[in-house]
């Protein structure tokens, strides 16, 4: 059993599989095209949020080393429907991920330029996975299942190979953007200002561009907690290490991509006009570099294969892990003997992957379910930090985060900001899928659980009542965010930041000593 154990660089090299995937393909052309040179600071402002929403989970993971853990934090502190609900959504999110990257290697596949990949091309049809292309896609979902059937170590074996590829390369892109074709004033002259399009560009870009989307998977650390050596000092490092090298990276790639723009390009249609199909491959021969642009075609396929690979792994264990919630059927967690993996959890995985691709069928659709998911899931990330400090202060702590009274609302209120720019309807649409997953919680409650249905609203209710305040402010919010317009920018945004905090408070008031506690200490029991 010890040989299968996770080492800190193999955990890193996981996480960054997951990390810089699709995300640094599409990114930077779709943020600048939003926001113009600006787009820079949508990225740093991504980071800035996915690091402050981590720092709390690192705490938790450090106090619970358990495999898929996230999906179980907020059963700890708030009861069995609060914790369904945060599980539910973390799942979604992540088994959308997985058609996502599978997706993104089809559509790129179908844009290669040589004589022989013209068979290719039938892969999409008008924005779309043609029927012919659902087949490879399905045919990559399979694979990325396979890999994560039999062992720990075959998944981090290629793992560890693929991330060297994809961190060399978006590194040798920047380098060789900036040497060949660098336009500083792309980013300063009279005719392209830095923030062409205004503030609200930049939350826009941080939202729809797949900026959040980029950075989620920060998570895949804690998720296999239970798997790594010396879990209580390694998770911090890993999510730390993971998050800190994914953002030099993406910040440097958008830097380079604004830079390598033709100005004559931008003195005819703007910013708004710069839409390539492939972003850095379309930029790398217009300069002439063709070695570049083949690299990146491969890449375009090798960078959304890995982070696939390594997100069946994370979406199997987050499953598996729902199992010991008591809301799901216990097979469904079984692991393997042999090879210690939860093989049915993730050939379930598998197969919603495909059931979810085969009806959203492009790339930008799938991000967004995405992202709104993750979300409203790391909601409860700081609530129940805070809630367990108050009710279990005596839990050993081995990463103990200073200033939690003061982080853990600020995470809410910037998890909150976050949904809000993932715009009206997808919020609303996200939430419709979290509500299909309300009647399997009720079915194992009422048939096979002694519950305390007063305890279980107590610790629910304001995550009831703030997803109907979320999607109510989404429909009536600004224009740009895809509302009506009855609330203008920047009244929405101190609206919300003001019900936020209101929520948060009624979140930590809500807190359930229950039974989960229970198990909550025997596993805290395990941290040294």
């Amino acid at each position: 059993m010890k040989k299968n154990k996770i080492s800190l660089f193999a955990a890193v090299m996981l996480a960054l599989s997951s990390l810089i995937g699709s995300g640094w393909l599409f990114g930077a052309g779709e943020a600048a095209r939003i926001a113009g040179p600006a787009a820079i600071f949508s990225w740093i402002i991504g980071a800035v949020i996915m690091i402050i929403i981590a720092i709390n989970y690192v705490e938790l993971g450090a106090m619970f080393p358990e495999s898929g853990g996230m999906s179980r934090y907020a059963q700890y502190s708030h009861g069995s429907l609060l914790g369904f609900i945060a599980a539910w959504a973390n799942w979604v999110s992540l088994v959308t991920i997985i058609p996502i990257e599978a997706v993104a290697s089809v559509q790129y596949m179908s844009t290669w330029p040589w004589k022989w990949s013209k068979w290719t091309q039938s892969f999409m049809e008008n924005g779309n996975i043609s029927s012919h292309g659902l087949w490879v896609v399905m045919l990559f979902l399979l694979v990325f299942t396979l890999l994560n059937f039999w062992s720990v170590q075959l998944l981090t074996r290629f793992t560890n190979l693929i991330s060297i590829f994809k961190l060399g390369l978006p590194a040798l892109t920047i380098v060789m953007l900036i040497i060949s074709g660098f336009h500083g004033e792309n980013f300063t002259s009279q005719t392209q200002s830095f923030m062409p399009y205004g503030l609200k560009s930049v939350f826009e870009a941080t939202a729809i561009s797949g900026i959040i989307f980029s950075y989620d998977a920060f998570q895949t650390v804690i998720n296999i907690g239970g798997e790594i050596k010396n879990p209580s000092k390694n998770i911090l490092r890993g999510v730390i290490i993971s998050l800190g090298i994914s953002a030099i990276i993406y910040i440097f790639l958008q830097v380079a991509f604004i830079g390598a723009i033709d100005p004559a390009t931008l003195a005819k249609s703007g910013w708004h006009g710069v839409n390539f199909a492939s972003p850095f491959a379309d930029v790398a021969i217009m300069l002439g570099l063709h070695w570049l642009a083949v690299l990146l075609y491969m890449d375009a396929f090798v960078s959304p294969f890995g982070t696939g690979v390594a997100f069946v792994a994370t979406t199997g264990r987050a499953l598996a892990a729902m199992t010991k919630n008591g809301n799901l059927p216990a097979w469904l967690g079984r692991l393997d003997r042999r090879y210690m993996t939860p093989r049915i959890a993730v050939a379930t995985s598998f197969v919603v992957s495909a059931i979810m691709v085969s009806i959203f069928r492009n790339w930008s659709m799938l991000a967004s379910i995405v992202a709104a998911s993750t979300l409203i899931a790391y909601l409860t990330g700081p609530v129940t930090a805070a809630a367990l400090r108050k009710m279990r202060p005596d839990f050993k702590r081995p990463v103990k985060l200073r200033g939690l009274n003061f982080i853990a609302p600020l995470s809410f209120v910037v998890t909150s900001l976050a949904i809000y720019w993932t715009m009206w309807p997808t919020t609303i649409n996200v939430i419709g899928v979290i509500a299909l997953g309300l009647p399997i919680y009720f079915y194992y409650q009422a048939r096979y659980n002694q519950s305390n249905w007063g305890q279980i609203l107590k610790g629910s209710g304001w995550m009831l009542a703030y997803l109907a305040f979320i999607a109510l402010i989404s429909y009536l919010g600004d224009h740009t965010f895809g509302g009506i317009g009855l609330l203008k920018y920047p009244s929405d945004f101190g609206l919300i930041i003001v019900a936020s905090l209101a929520f948060y408070y009624w979140a930590l008031a809500s807190r359930v000593d229950g039974p989960d506690l229970q198990h909550a200490q025997k596993v805290n029991r395990r941290v040294k």
